[in-house]
Parts: C-alpha cells; sequence; structure tokens
C-alpha cells in the first residue's frame, strides 16, 4: 500500500501534465502553462531521483557500482519501450515529416536538434526536449550522488543552481533570444538540481529554512506577474527580466510544494491530491506526455471524420485531444509499461547476501512508475504546431 506522500506526489504530476495539456490543445497562443508544468515536472524528478540515490547509499550494504548499474537498468526498463516505441512509430508513417530527425531524438539529443536549427520542426516530437534534458541529467547525476563525498553533495547543487543562473545573465550578450536559451541544458539544471537539493535537506531535517517560509508566497505573487506579462510587448533588456522572473520565481514554490507532498500535505488540497482518479492520471503521466503530440497529429489527420474541430487551439481538441491521449496512455501504462516495470525487481539497488533489498522507504519510482516496499520485494499544443513549453 503506498503512503499519502507517494499519491500526493503523483497528484502533482496531474497537475503538471494538465497544465502541458492546456497549453496544447486549448490555450491561445502565448501560453506558459505547459512551461510550468515542466519546471514542476523538472523538480518532481531532480527530488526523486536524489532521494532514491541517497537511500540507497545509506544503507549498510551500499556498493556504489551495484547501485549505479541497478540505476541505468531501472531507468532503461521506464524510460526507453514506450520511448521507442514513438519513435518507431513515427518511422514507420513517416508522421509529419519526422523521419528525418529520428537519429537525434532517439540518441536523446532533441534539444540540441531544436537548439542548433533554431525552429520547431518536426513539431510532433519536440515535446522531447525535455525528455533528452532528463536523460541527460540522468546519465550524469547518479555519478554525483554515489560517487561525491557525502558532505559535498549540497554544495555542488548549489554551485550547478549558480552556474544555471549565471547562464540566464549571459543571454543579453548574444542578441536576439534564440531557442538555444531554453533547450540547452543549463537552462533546466536550476529546476532539476534545486529538487535534489531538497532531497539532500530533507534526508538531514523536515524543518523548512526560514527564508522558504518567508519568500515563497512573495515569490508566487512574482510568479503570476511575469506569467502575465509574457503576452505584453517590451524590449529585448525587459523580455529578458521577464523570462528570468518566470523561469525562477516559481522554483521555491515548487520546491516547497514537492517537500510538503513528499511528507503528505494535509487540507482540502492535500485530499484533492489523493483522489484516485488524480493518482491515477499521474501514474500514467509519462505516457500521457511522450503520447499527446502523436493523437494530436492523428486527430487533426481524422478531422474530416470528426463532428467537431478539432484542426485548431479550443475546447473542442482538449477534450478530444485529451480523452484519445488518456485512453492510449492506460492501455500502454497495463499492456506494457506495467509489466516491464516489474522487471525492476531484479536489480535492486542494494543487495543483502543472496536477497534482494530496498530501504523501506524507497517505493516510488525515479519519474512515473512505482516500485514495491522492501517487503514486496523479499515476499515475491495553436493550430497543428506545438509550442516550446513541454513536461516529461
Amino acid at each position: 500500500m503506498f503512503h499519502a506522500r507517494d499519491r500526493q506526489l503523483d497528484g502533482l504530476r496531474t497537475f503538471a501534465i494538465s497544465m502541458v495539456l492546456y497549453d496544447h490543445f486549448l490555450a491561445a497562443e502565448g501560453s506558459v502553462l505547459g512551461h510550468l508544468g515542466v519546471r514542476l515536472f523538472f523538480v518532481l524528478s531532480g527530488f526523486l531521483i536524489t532521494r532514491l540515490l541517497l537511500e540507497a547509499r545509506s544503507a549498510v550494504q551500499y556498493e556504489p557500482g551495484n547501485a549505479l548499474k541497478s540505476f541505468y537498468l531501472r531507468r532503461a526498463l521506464r524510460i526507453f519501450p514506450p520511448y521507442f516505441a514513438v519513435l518507431g512509430f513515427v518511422w514507420l508513417v513517416d508522421l509529419e515529416g519526422a523521419r528525418g530527425s529520428l537519429k537525434w531524438h532517439a540518441l536523446y539529443l532533441s534539444n540540441f536538434w531544436y537548439a542548433l536549427r533554431d525552429e520547431w520542426t518536426p513539431w510532433v516530437l519536440c515535446h522531447t526536449w525535455s525528455l533528452s534534458i532528463e536523460e541527460q541529467f540522468y546519465i550524469a547525476w547518479p555519478l554525483v550522488i554515489l560517487f561525491a563525498p557525502r558532505r559535498l553533495i549540497g554544495p555542488i547543487c548549489i554551485a550547478v543552481i549558480t552556474f544555471s543562473l549565471g547562464y540566464r545573465f549571459y543571454w543579453p550578450l548574444t542578441g536576439t533570444p534564440s531557442l538555444a536559451r531554453d533547450l540547452l541544458p543549463p537552462a533546466s539544471m536550476d529546476a532539476l538540481v534545486a529538487g535534489a537539493l531538497l532531497a539532500v535537506h530533507r534526508s538531514r531535517t523536515d524543518v523548512w529554512p526560514q527564508w522558504i517560509r518567508l519568500s515563497w508566497v512573495p515569490l508566487t505573487v512574482v510568479a503570476v506577474i511575469f506569467l502575465w506579462l509574457k503576452s505584453a510587448a517590451m524590449p529585448p533588456a525587459l523580455e529578458w527580466l521577464a523570462w528570468i522572473g518566470r523561469e525562477l520565481s516559481p522554483l521555491v514554490p515548487f520546491v516547497l510544494l514537492v517537500g510538503c507532498c513528499s511528507s503528505g500535505l494535509r487540507g482540502a488540497f492535500g485530499r484533492l491530491l489523493e483522489l484516485p482518479p488524480i493518482v491515477a492520471i499521474g501514474r500514467i503521466s509519462y505516457g500521457v506526455y511522450l503520447f499527446h503530440p502523436i493523437v494530436l497529429s492523428l486527430i487533426v489527420k481524422a478531422q474530416p471524420w470528426i463532428p467537431v474541430n478539432v484542426s485548431e487551439q479550443g475546447p473542442s481538441r482538449f477534450v478530444i485531444g485529451t480523452t484519445a491521449t488518456l485512453m492510449v496512455a492506460s492501455i500502454s501504462w497495463l499492456a506494457f509499461e506495467r509489466p516491464l516495470n516489474q522487471l525492476k525487481r531484479y536489480f535492486p539497488y542494494v543487495r543483502s547476501g543472496s536477497f534482494a533489498y530496498l530501504p523501506s522507504s524507497i517505493k516510488q519510482s525515479e519519474a512515473g512508475g512505482r516500485e514495491y516496499d522492501a517487503s514486496a520485494y523479499r515476499r515475491n499544443y495553436a493550430n497543428r504546431g506545438i509550442s516550446d513549453e513541454h513536461a516529461s
């Protein structure tokens, strides 16, 4: 049985993916809610990955090499099968002319593909930029958590976040903003590593620092203001400042939200996050994110047989696209992803003699799937395009 914190984190995933679907199926051009969904997903991923690895590292039988190997194998089981199934389908039918760029997507270099071209072509795979960012993070970050001296992990997190901030201040020197500004890894490392820093902090204490308790309300207000200013015309210098505000001001509220839900948030919002439909959608959110542009392309092609308008942003596209996406993602989870996830039991992070072992608090997968707890182990997008706001 999952703890409340696991259900609530799944509930947060539902809110994040809902922002993406709203942005890509319903919102008018210029919405940034989808990008907020990306940032929330990044904070969640950084937190869960780091928490899991820190807990494995704390076990008496911890072996860095085995933990690292198990991490990569388990990530591959969770992420690769549906991802490469999507790429295979796109290649087979050459959906939206995307066949020519598949090598980049297959190597998880989508963010570099779009950054180098400075255009969202092919649009049907442009959401994979954030999946590439996460995969690049997954390659490097476990090396830090599993091999760096534990006392240095917190300072390393702060250094990476500082570097990401410095990267943002570099952009006024480059002239007109390009896609590279948002798609290169440093632009997302602050959110991923902010989640990681939360896990490091939580491994020591549940008490929030005073500056977080005092700052999250004003930062939330600032974030809302910058989001409102998104559609306003402004000179390059102000646009750059607004971009920084939109990127950075939601981070502390997101970190606080993830941290509270990881402990079990009380009240009406906590109960909302734990509603079975909310939890269920969060559990399949990886598939929802992965499949939704493919579904969008197919329903637009099927417009002659659909009695409502799905060729443009609007309520009809949102209802039809969301319903179809949830159906496809549910089938994928039940028939494909969940059975593969169960193979993770053969790759425990920590071994105790001849028996697989996991710390009892490791019960949730790194990015959307589920793990058995230790006892279970022992017992057994306007028009046809998609904008640049995505999630993972």
